[in-house]
C-alpha cells in the first residue's frame, strides 16, 4: 500500500475518535490494518453521511487522499465536507482506574508485556473515558501509544488483543511521533497515566513531565 495513502487513512480515523461510535471506529481501523482498502473506501463515506459527521477542510483532504484512490464514491466524499468546525467531544477523561477494575489490572499487565521495549513503539499511556455527566460505572479504557512505523498494523494488533481480553469495541489510539493531536486526544493525554515505554525514541513524550 502507498504509505502516503495509509498515513492519510490512519490520521483520518484518529480524527474520528469520539465522533463515530466505537464499534464502527475499531472496525474501520481493523480493515485498514488488514489492507482492506476497497471495503473501507466503500463504507466509510456513507457511514459519515449516515451519522451526520461533517469533516473540516483538512479532514476532507485526508479522506480524498486516502480513499478516492481505492474507489470511494466521489459524490459521497464531497458531501462529507461541512462548514462548521467539529463539535466539542461529549466525553471526559481521567487517569484513575475505576473501582470495578481488579486491584491487579490484568489488561494493563498484558499491554505492558506486549509493548515494553518493543521496536518502533514510544510511550504507552491509558485513560478512562466517560460521557459527560455520566457515572464512573460506564468508563471505557482508551489506550494511547506513540509509534514510529506500522501504525495501522499495530492498531489492529492491539485491538485484537483487547478484544480477546473482553473489550468488544476497543479504543486504541496509535499516534505518530510527530502529530498535533485533536482535542479528543489532547484531553485524553492530559488525563492519562503512564503504562510502559517501547524501545523507540518517540521524539517527545506524550505528556510533558
Amino acid at each position: 500500500m502507498d504509505p502516503d495513502v495509509e498515513q492519510a487513512c490512519h490520521e483520518l480515523l484518529l480524527r474520528l475518535s469520539g465522533r463515530l461510535p466505537d464499534n464502527l471506529v475499531w472496525r474501520f481501523r481493523d480493515w485498514l490494518g488488514e489492507g482492506a482498502m476497497s471495503t473501507l473506501a466503500r463504507v466509510l463515506p456513507k457511514t459519515l453521511l449516515k451519522h451526520r459527521v461533517d469533516l473540516d477542510q483538512e479532514e476532507y483532504g485526508l479522506l480524498v487522499a486516502g480513499l478516492v484512490p481505492h474507489g470511494a464514491d466521489r459524490h459521497q466524499v464531497s458531501s462529507t465536507l461541512g462548514v462548521d468546525a467539529p463539535l466539542e467531544s461529549g466525553y471526559t477523561f481521567t487517569a484513575s482506574t475505576p473501582n470495578w477494575v481488579n486491584s491487579v489490572d490484568s489488561v494493563a499487565a498484558v499491554i505492558d508485556a506486549t509493548l515494553r521495549r518493543r521496536p518502533d513503539v514510544g510511550e504507552v499511556r491509558e485513560a478512562w473515558r466517560q460521557e459527560r455527566g455520566a457515572g464512573p460505572e460506564g468508563a471505557k479504557r482508551v489506550l494511547l501509544v506513540t509509534a514510529a512505523a506500522g501504525l495501522p498494523r499495530l492498531t489492529g494488533e492491539l485491538q485484537r488483543l483487547l478484544r480477546v481480553l473482553g473489550d468488544e469495541a476497543p479504543c486504541v489510539e496509535v499516534l505518530p511521533t510527530r502529530f498535533d493531536p485533536p482535542a479528543y486526544h489532547r484531553e485524553a493525554l492530559a488525563n492519562s497515566r503512564f503504562v510502559c515505554a517501547g524501545a523507540a525514541d518517540s521524539g517527545r513524550q506524550l505528556v510533558s513531565a
